[in-house]
C-alpha cells in the first residue's frame, strides 16, 4: 500500500540529532563561500542566506535570529559594506525561516525550494531597500537571479548538510523498529 504522502516527516527515516558542529561548519563554509571575490556576479547566491535557511528551517530552536544577526554582522565586517545591512536582512530571513519551518517540511524538495526562493528574494529586498535608503541607485533586476538560483540549489544543500544526520541502514532482526 502507497504511502499518502511520501515526503511527509513521518514517511521519512529518522534522522539523528544535528550535531552543533555540523551546524557551526557548514555556516564557517557559507561564510567563507560568502567572502569569495564573486559579489558582481548574477548567478552567485547568497550561501550564507541559503544555509541559514536551511538551519532555521531544519532546527529552529538551534539556529534563529541571533545565529542571522551574528552571521549578517560577521558578512559586513568582511565584505567592507554598510554595518547592520546583512545583519537585518538575516535576522528577517531567520525570523521568517523559523516561522515557516513546520509548514516546509511538509512539502518535497522542490516544493520547499519554492518558500525558499520566496524567502531569497525577500531577502534580497530588504538588503536592496537598505543599500537604497543609504543612497545607492537601483541596481536593476537582475538581483533576483542570485536567489532564484540559490532556491533552485536547495535539493542539493538538503541532501548535503543532511548526510552527517542520517542513520545507516542496517537490518537487525532482534529490534522493535
Amino acid at each position: 500500500m502507497p504511502v499518502p504522502f511520501p515526503n511527509s516527516p513521518s514517511a521519512q527515516s529518522i534522522l539523528l540529532p544535528a550535531r552543533p558542529g555540523t551546524i557551526l561548519g557548514s555556516l564557517a563554509v557559507a561564510l567563507l563561500l560568502g567572502f569569495l571575490p564573486w559579489q558582481n556576479i548574477a548567478l552567485v547566491p547568497d550561501f550564507v542566506a541559503l544555509v541559514l535557511t536551511f538551519w532555521c528551517v531544519r532546527q529552529p530552536r538551534l539556529v534563529g535570529l541571533g545565529a542571522g544577526w551574528l552571521l549578517g554582522l560577521i558578512t559586513d565586517v568582511g565584505n567592507g559594506v554598510l554595518l547592520g545591512q546583512h545583519a537585518l536582512t538575516y535576522s528577517l530571513l531567520a525570523f521568517a525561516a523559523s516561522t515557516l519551518s513546520r509548514h516546509m517540511l511538509w512539502f518535497p524538495l522542490w516544493g520547499q525550494a519554492l518558500h525558499v526562493a520566496a524567502l531569497l528574494l525577500f531577502a534580497q529586498g530588504v538588503a536592496t531597500l537598505v543599500r537604497m535608503a543609504a543612497g545607492a541607485d537601483f541596481p536593476g533586476w537582475s538581483i533576483t537571479i542570485g536567489p532564484l538560483f540559490g532556491a533552485a540549489l536547495w535539493p542539493l544543500v538538503s541532501v548535503l548538510l543532511l548526510l552527517p544526520q542520517r542513520r545507516p541502514v542496517d537490518v537487525d532482526e532482534n529490534r522493535a523498529i
